[in-house]
């Protein structure tokens, strides 16, 4: 599998979680609620990052929904539960690419170039390789079901357990063992696609 990483924020994002301050909603200081959101997005904001960007929103255009999913947060803390922060990212994140896709159908596919341009490392072949299989991967992702989408980058990219999928989603283990077992079938069925119609194509040129 191929994972890309969010691009160098001046927010440092912390890998283990941070424990969130718990915060009564009704008397929250503005000191605390502050304290709260910025540990909510030290937390969480490379997993948010990084969902968006896998959930079909454009490199270049990742950092904009990462920050409309925080300030949605930001504007609801009061009424989001301790302990349930990445449930509400979750959720908001889902919502937030969902109204991309939609509204981004007719826009012409950004520059794929942008983030390797930022590393002066990798040589030019070794870029366009990189773009070619990032394009390739961001093409099958994008032919799946959003259901099934979802779990298989929750579970292939970040790494989450089944149990953990299944909390996040809400749904019992067996779901989300099932959703998993259908998404890498149709993952693989999409690749097969893929391939057929590269072949289709060879074989159509003179």
């Amino acid at each position: 599998m191929i994972s890309s990483s969010p691009p160098p924020h001046q927010l440092h994002v912390e890998t283990a979680e941070p424990l969130l301050p718990e915060v009564d909603p009704v008397s929250t200081s503005r000191p605390e609620r502050d304290a709260r959101i910025t540990a909510i997005v030290r937390a969480n904001h490379g997993f948010i990052w990084r969902l968006l960007r896998r959930l079909g929103i454009p490199e270049a255009s990742v950092d904009d929904a990462t920050q409309q999913v925080f300030c949605t947060a930001s504007r609801r803390v009061s009424d989001i539960a301790h302990g349930s922060e990445r449930s509400f990212l979750f959720g908001t994140a889902l919502r937030v690419a969902s109204d991309f896709r939609r509204s981004a159908r007719h826009r012409e596919r950004p520059d794929a170039g942008v983030a390797e341009r930022r590393d002066l490392g990798p040589t030019p072949e070794e870029l366009a390789d990189t773009r070619r299989a990032r394009a390739v991967l961001d093409e099958v992702l994008n032919a799946m079901p959003m259901e099934l989408r979802t779990v298989l980058v929750l579970f292939e990219f970040e790494q989450m357990t089944k149990a953990e999928v299944a909390e996040l989603l809400g749904v019992p283990v067996g779901t989300a063992a099932s959703r998993l077992r259908r998404a890498r079938e149709e993952f693989k069925a999409c690749v097969r696609r893929r391939l057929a119609r590269a072949e289709g194509m060879k074989g159509r040129t003179p």
